[in-house]
């Protein structure tokens, strides 16, 4: 059987928070995941496998 919680979460409540923290634009997300994803096609030659999906996709669509 899986193992109940009981009690108070670690979770801090809102007034404990950094005043005035933000959360991320989408753009910083995408601008650290960018490099990683470029490093990993290039490492494991999935280059061509990603063109040929995408050659598939735009048959599809009628391109």
């Amino acid at each position: 059987m899986a193992p109940q919680v009981t009690g108070p979460t670690r979770r801090r409540p809102a007034a404990a928070r950094r005043p005035g923290a933000q959360t991320r634009h989408p753009a910083v997300a995408l601008a650290m995941a960018l490099p990683c994803a470029v490093l990993l096609v290039m490492l494991f030659g999935g280059w061509e496998q990603m063109a040929t999906q995408a050659q598939a996709v735009a048959d599809l669509i009628g391109h």
